[in-house]
């Protein structure tokens, strides 16, 4: 049995040329895993559209309703930072079920990825930086309602605190929220997780893995989680354009390791979403997406889940 991967032609939407969202990277990490040998097609999964019912079991009808219909306010569209098309609609219900797969099957297999997600900056009632639907908030929620877990562990690590997360989950023991992310940096104003690390700009490899090091095994005893949801985002990266750290791809592959071995050899289920990344090398950065599927494939093997 290979390392289960979630991928749908979906996650590729067009949207208006110049547009800074790198729409086109969820395509190019498929086609890269593919050509490199570090997936085959019997890997992939498709995922659904969910209900519409399940994302309400997060966000507001009217918001749902108003995103579906189009007819969302001016501001209210311009704060998401994407234009409004069905195929964007499409696309975002289609990622929600990619990230509520994922967690099924790292339930059922010890570990699956996504190969999109992480969309932690959505609120019950709007959207924000790209951010539409948030399935990080979403998953937990259906899994539960299926009775399929109790207690989840968000661990997110994208360079942006997980502030829609956050706000969500604020009064609310089953799900536990850790970010840890970029003082200086969107959003400006930040909610609270029940575990925030804020990190200095310019943070390099060894300090931010040590840090990571310092709360993640405790963390994993503390909450006794049946499901870690790990945000892998990216942007943390010296050559990301929206980061302010200083990670290198070779920092961003030990951190997967380190995250996906910690929780794995502690018999805790991972399950992954590839979270932010922009740069203008479109190359550099859907290779610096896979090294999460990289290192989740020799971690699946290593541990023979």
């Amino acid at each position: 049995m290979d390392l289960p991967i979630i991928y749908h032609p979906d996650y590729v939407t067009p949207l208006p040329s110049g547009h800074r969202f790198p729409m086109s990277k969820f395509g190019q990490l498929y086609e890269l895993l593919l050509n490199d040998g570090v997936a085959n097609r019997k890997q992939f999964y498709s995922p659904e559209r969910p209900a519409k019912e399940l994302i309400e079991l997060i966000h507001i009808p009217d918001y749902v309703e108003a995103y579906y219909q189009g007819t969302l306010n001016p501001k209210m569209q311009r704060r998401i930072g994407l234009p409004w098309s069905p195929q964007i609609v499409n696309r975002t219900c289609t990622a929600v079920g990619g990230t509520i797969l994922t967690a099924k099957l790292a339930l059922r297999h010890g570990l699956a990825c996504n190969t999109a997600g992480g969309t932690h900056h959505a609120f019950p009632n709007y959207g924000s930086g790209f951010c539409i639907f948030n399935d990080l908030a979403i998953a937990p929620r259906v899994l539960q309602k299926l009775g399929l877990v109790s207690k989840v562990l968000i661990v997110d690590l994208d360079v942006h605190q997980g502030d829609g997360t956050a706000f969500i989950f604020q009064n609310d023991d089953s799900v536990f929220t850790f970010s840890m992310h970029c003082q200086i940096n969107f959003p400006s104003t930040k909610q609270q997780s029940d575990l925030d690390i804020p990190l200095e700009v310019g943070m390099e490899d060894d300090d931010y893995l040590q840090t990571l090091a310092n709360y993640l095994p405790d963390l994993l005893s503390q909450v006794k989680p049946d499901l870690v949801l790990y945000d892998a985002g990216v942007d943390p990266h010296i050559g990301d354009r929206l980061g302010k750290l200083a990670l290198t791809d070779a920092g961003i592959f030990r951190r997967e390791m380190q995250v996906l071995s910690t929780c794995v050899g502690a018999g805790y289920p991972v399950a992954c979403v590839i979270g932010g990344g922009y740069a203008d090398d479109m190359k550099s950065l859907v290779w610096r997406h896979s090294l999460l599927h990289r290192a989740a494939t020799e971690v699946y093997q290593q541990y023979r889940l």
